[in-house]
């Protein structure tokens, strides 16, 4: 069986711990760096902006296939080897990635990174595993923010890079990082067994079975799936907005403007106060309501210059604060429904997610291509009224007890 007792784990090293939100931040990286340097892409490649962003959904579509295909297997499989063989396969991806001659080969080599870079929803469970339950929040919080922390530096290094050195630079560096943090693992990390025996297409059908027979986990898939399609969107269009003639800047831009969003890891400790204090469905409503309210913050990044750019600072901080917030919300309810199978019931939830983040980038950058910024924009407050009106609808509680979160007994059917 997995070390997965209650106090067995409790002596495990704070190290081992850092290191895993070390490796969440790199592997969650290479997801999102490809948003700053899309327009270096193409003028490099000579494609259109909207064409050169099928690397980024590529890389998201290939992230949902990897942790619906490969994140059950932390319940069949021991985490150090599987982890290690991901973070190798993906420095390799990005390699390739990084020495791809045309836009098909780097939308291919992308992909295989996505499918392969899924090590922060194998970290969760793993490190849940290693640690007495008091100790479980604390830990998931130090996981959360090395992700939040990979996701920003990623944007902010990967676009200056992309503007000093060129487009595959980023993509070196991070292949660089991936097979380093490889090789580290293979000696830090501690030694896990499996905790299920289930052969793997029963582990591939679990995921499916729980969205069918558990409405919370459909409703928080639906949740994070508009909110973060949305979330996609703006940073996939934001890229084209400050590099084309309204701004006129280069793809470092994207990455400073990404590293205001620093203040989210401030942030999602006091979300998951609120979530203990109201229930995940009043802090949801609040995050989809904050949704909307960056929306309209950023539309007046349309105007250029400072007043624009403050916007786009303030509104892009609001957008990420309220997505973060929502996840933990989110979370907090799916991980209440079925105690036993939380890395399937994670697979499901974070398999809609990245799909919905892969539609809300492809959908960034047509929207941007047909209706600019403005455009946009107004997708995001599509996505999240779809959102609210699912939250407020007959049927759907909002209340602190409400289903899959502290009224309804935890235990499988």
């Amino acid at each position: 069986m997995s070390a997965d007792p209650e106090h067995a784990g409790s002596g495990v090293s704070n190290r081992v711990i850092l290191l895993l939100a070390l490796t969440c931040g790199v592997a969650v990286g290479n997801v999102y760096f490809p948003q700053a340097i899309s327009p270096l892409v193409a003028d490099a490649l000579h494609v259109s902006a909207d064409s050169a962003a099928l690397v980024v959904t590529a890389t998201q579509f290939g992230y949902a296939a990897g942790i619906f295909l490969l994140v059950p297997l932390g319940d069949r499989f021991p985490y150090r080897p599987l982890i290690v063989t991901l973070l190798g396969l993906s420095g390799l991806g990005l390699l390739a990635a990084g020495a791809a001659p045309g836009l098909a080969a780097l939308v291919g080599a992308t992909a295989f990174v996505g499918v392969t870079t899924v090590v922060a929803p194998l970290a969760g469970p793993m490190a849940a595993g290693l640690v007495a339950g008091n100790r479980r929040g604390v830990v998931g919080g130090t996981l959360l923010s090395g992700s939040i922390g990979g996701m920003l530096l990623s944007r902010a290094l990967g676009g200056t890079m992309g503007e000093w050195l060129g487009w595959r630079a980023p993509y070196l560096m991070s292949a660089a990082l991936s097979l380093i943090m490889a090789m580290v693992l293979i000696r830090a990390l501690p030694t896990t067994s499996p905790p299920s025996g289930q052969r793997y297409p029963a582990l591939l059908a679990e995921p499916l079975r729980l969205l069918r027979t558990e409405p919370a986990l459909r409703r928080s898939c639906f949740y994070q799936a508009t909110v973060f399609a949305g979330f996609s969107a703006v940073w996939t269009g934001v890229a084209l907005l400050l590099t084309g003639p309204t701004y006129g800047m280069g793809a470092q831009a994207v990455g400073v403007l990404a590293l205001v969003n620093a203040g989210t890891m401030l942030c999602t400790p006091f979300a998951g106060r609120q979530v203990d204090r109201r229930g995940p469905d009043a802090v949801n409503v609040v995050c989809i309501l904050g949704v909307i309210a960056s929306a309209l913050v950023l539309a007046f990044g349309s105007l250029g210059g400072t007043p624009g750019l403050a916007t786009l600072a303030l509104g892009t901080l609001l957008l990420d604060v309220a997505m973060q917030s929502g996840m933990v919300a989110n979370q907090v309810r799916i991980y209440a429904l079925r105690p036993e199978a939380r890395s399937r019931v994670n697979t499901a939830y974070m398999t809609c997610a990245y799909l919905g983040g892969s539609v809300g980038s492809w959908a960034g950058a047509r929207t941007y291509t047909y209706a600019g910024w403005l455009g946009v924009c107004t997708l995001v407050v599509l996505l999240a009224a779809a959102a609210l009106v699912r939250s407020v609808r007959p049927g759907s509680p909002a209340s602190p007890g409400s289903e899959g979160c502290r009224g309804r007994p935890a235990t499988g059917r």
